[in-house]
């Protein structure tokens, strides 16, 4: 596709829903897949901690896991070694006739602290206001967010607002399936409700679709409140960590994921795909999924970035990764046979592979290996592995802080970074705890969604208010 050069507008009228325009393939393993999820993830959990179990009664149980650690270490190795790939450059001033029209999609429900200064944001983008549209789906809104607003589409001609009824389903999902046939985008936008960003997001993301097989980007995350406490500073460290496994993981050809907030999607690719999923609690991360199965890569870039206001306890912490922890385990358990097959090809299969290993299922055999390891007076037959884990963790970790300084090398800035790093650390140890605890859950509850509402109040001060449905 020449530089700057786009398709028609390819919006369609009637937004089909997901089982009717998935692959056959695709459609029948994911809706296999939804009902039985509780049944799969229960084998998961007797074939894990009956390995672990194993592995601690046979004599050669160490040396297998020295072994599959040495493998895990070459794909480390690489991840570690990649060069990041290059960023193209921003769309020039001289050829906005030529520029995609896009469309910015906000869920809101409740969100009267944060939504006008969103899309007073968004309508006073560095982009050309006949270019662009912004939609904002009012989800049944309880406060002052509907009247708000009507008031803001009064102001800017590019904000078109849809008020959902009660009966509305599907959440955030739902909501963006709705208005799908309304947006005119050749590129969609998502954002959360208490986002910012810089004036000149869309000139420097947009270019990454000039690559025909690029299906979305998925922009930096940061903490808007990272100075507020411990957890909101674990935080700033924990997307750091994130942008610097996106971009390793794409430069050797493997994963590159979507996470909601800031995430920019090809009208193609999304129809290609069914649309957003109304059977999950993390859509990003489902779509990601289903984007690499139907062949499209996930691009990632660190500058510009969006900022979102952090989750400041630790009650509110839990809630929100255990929905986090839960829509991914469920998009596995969704689409195995399809990543098992090696849809996604091989390099992509590999690195899927191994960072479900150290983030899912490692965490959830320490439980078994630790009681083991108690009752023979031994180490943990997993420790290679978990020392694996965290050395990787505090590398990506140490890098990734560096990197958004833009690698500064004073004496100083490296203190401070070793200091966050540690700290970031400690932090992240509860994904221990969550990870172990999500996947015993799914294996013996019956299937539930759970719905969590994050609360912004536009100052840094967050929390969670929700219900089980």
């Amino acid at each position: 596709m020449p530089e700057n050069s786009w398709p028609e507008n390819d919006s369609y009228s009637e937004f089909e829903p997901i089982d009717s325009l998935l692959s056959d393939d695709l459609e029948s393993d994911l809706f296999r897949g939804l009902g039985g999820r509780r049944r799969k993830a229960a084998v998961v959990i007797t074939l894990l901690w009956g390995g672990t179990i194993a592995l601690h009664l046979i004599s050669w149980g160490s040396w297998l896991i020295v072994s599959f650690t040495c493998l895990l270490w070459i794909q480390a190795v690489r991840v570690l070694l990649a060069r990041p790939h290059p960023v193209p450059e921003p769309f020039s001033l001289d050829t906005q006739d030529n520029w995609p029209y896009v469309s910015l999609l906000v869920a809101a429900k409740n969100e009267e602290a944060v939504i006008s200064n969103l899309v007073r944001m968004l309508c006073n983008l560095e982009y050309p206001a006949s270019r662009y549209d912004l939609w904002v789906i009012d989800d049944h809104s309880t406060d002052r967010t509907p009247v708000l607003l009507d008031q803001l589409a009064l102001e800017y001609d590019q904000l078109k607002v849809l008020h959902r009824g009660a009966g509305a389903g599907g959440g955030k999902s739902g909501a963006l399936n709705q208005v799908l046939p309304l947006a005119k985008g050749e590129i969609l936008a998502v954002f959360d409700a208490d986002a910012q960003v810089t004036p000149d997001l869309l000139r420097r993301v947009l270019p990454c679709f000039g690559q025909p097989q690029v299906g979305a980007v998925q922009v930096r995350k940061a903490i808007a409140n990272a100075k507020v406490n411990f957890w909101t500073r674990g935080q700033m460290a924990e997307m750091a960590l994130d942008t610097y496994f996106q971009q390793q993981r794409i430069a050797i050809g493997g994963i590159g994921e979507l996470r909601g907030n800031g995430q920019f999607v090809r009208r193609s690719a999304l129809k290609s795909c069914g649309g957003w999923n109304e059977e999950t609690l993390t859509d990003d991360l489902d779509l990601t999924i289903r984007l690499h199965l139907d062949g499209w890569d996930i691009e990632f870039l660190e500058t510009p970035y969006v900022e979102e206001e952090g989750v400041t306890g630790p009650v509110a912490l839990w809630h929100q990764r255990n929905r986090w922890a839960e829509g991914g385990y469920q998009r596995y358990l969704d689409y195995w046979r399809l990543i098992a097959s090696n849809r996604m090809g091989t390099r992509k299969t590999i690195d899927l592979l191994s960072f479900i290993l150290i983030q899912y299922l490692l965490p959830a055999a320490t439980v078994p290996d630790l009681l083991m390891a108690i009752a023979y007076h031994r180490l943990p037959v997993l420790s290679p592995l978990t020392a694996l884990g965290l050395t990787l963790s505090f590398l990506a970790m140490f890098i990734g802080l560096r990197r958004i300084r833009k690698n500064e090398t004073s004496l100083h800035t490296v203190f401070v970074t070793l200091v966050q790093t540690v700290r970031g650390t400690i932090y992240m140890l509860h994904w221990l705890l969550v990870m172990a605890s999500t996947i015993a859950r799914i294996s013996v509850r019956p299937k539930r969604l759970k719905w969590v509402k994050t609360v912004h109040q536009g100052t840094g001060e967050v929390w969670l208010e929700g219900q089980e449905l």
